[in-house]
């Protein structure tokens, strides 16, 4: 499905377009495991494409038993953009053709480069080289293994910090999206801020080294972000429940306090499956 040609924003910004946008229906991604619709959204001369996900077409998960996939899904936005980084396309919650539902900017990727594409591989060998991160060995079949390794990128170092914030239990190869001027995004962020330990991510490679400067300064402005009464921590309110809003806050503080990437805890599938 070809996507209509963005108008430039001028005052109309992109919360403002999915927020008051008039949808109209477009077509249905099929494979998704809920229901995923494409949609044009119009709102004072400029249109786009992006993506409806209706709450009464949520399948039920037996470990999400408060809240909804829609509002984690803003929520996982809220917390990329208070991390100052941008990995999230703008979100919003709001009532469509559907019901209420999460509205996301479709993300343009060039037509020949794939999902994940120049992010992941399957190597040889046991080391993953220069400029790779090992994740793990995967079969690829007639008994062969290969080694899954991720590119040892500072985009995707940054995605890992996110993930551990919102505590992310499906961080797939097909959840990378990189548009025409190479910002990387993170898509499909439903299973997250679960109160328990549940972080399944692809983005091991960093395990248990120091995390940066950068990731520092931004985890501490986020701590900040999270104080009673701070806009971060009301908007957080509406959309997760209480234990899962002071989860966030003692996961930001265990990164902070041991000042290095997060590993597997060994309670949990540390890899999604299928990984890609």
């Amino acid at each position: 499905m070809s996507a209509p040609e963005r108008i430039p924003a001028g005052r109309v910004s992109d919360r403002d377009l999915l927020t008051f946008g008039e949808l109209n229906v477009e077509g249905q991604i099929r494979e998704a495991s809920n229901a995923v619709l494409v949609c044009t959204v119009t709102h004072e001369g400029r249109e786009a494409t992006c993506v409806y996900k209706p709450v009464r077409g949520e399948r039920p998960l037996w470990d999400f038993p408060d809240g909804n996939l829609a509002r984690r899904e803003v929520a996982a936005y809220e917390v990329s953009e208070a991390l100052g980084w941008g990995l999230v396309p703008p979100t919003v919650l709001r009532d469509g053709p559907y019901g209420e539902g999460m509205v996301q900017l479709w993300i343009d990727t060039p037509e020949e480069v794939d999902e994940g594409d120049g992010l992941l591989a399957l190597v040889d060998g046991e080391e993953p080289g220069e400029g790779w991160k090992a994740i793990g060995f995967a079969e690829v079949g007639e008994g062969r293994t290969a080694l899954l390794v991720h590119a040892d990128d500072t985009r995707l170092r940054r995605l890992s910090v996110l993930d551990a914030v919102i505590n992310n239990g499906d961080r797939k190869g097909g959840h990378l999206l990189v548009d025409a001027e190479g910002h990387l995004f993170g898509i499909d962020h439903g299973v997250t801020f679960n109160a328990e330990d549940k972080l399944r991510t692809l983005l091991w490679g960093w395990a248990g080294e120091p995390l940066t400067e950068e990731a520092t300064g931004a985890l501490e402005a986020l701590r900040a972000s999270l104080g009673a009464g701070e806009r971060l921590a009301e908007r957080l309110g509406d959309l997760i429940t209480p234990a899962e809003l002071e989860a966030v806050r003692e996961r930001v503080a265990d990164l902070l306090k041991t000042g290095r990437h997060r590993e597997p805890g060994g309670d949990w599938p540390a890899i999604p499956w299928p990984p890609v």
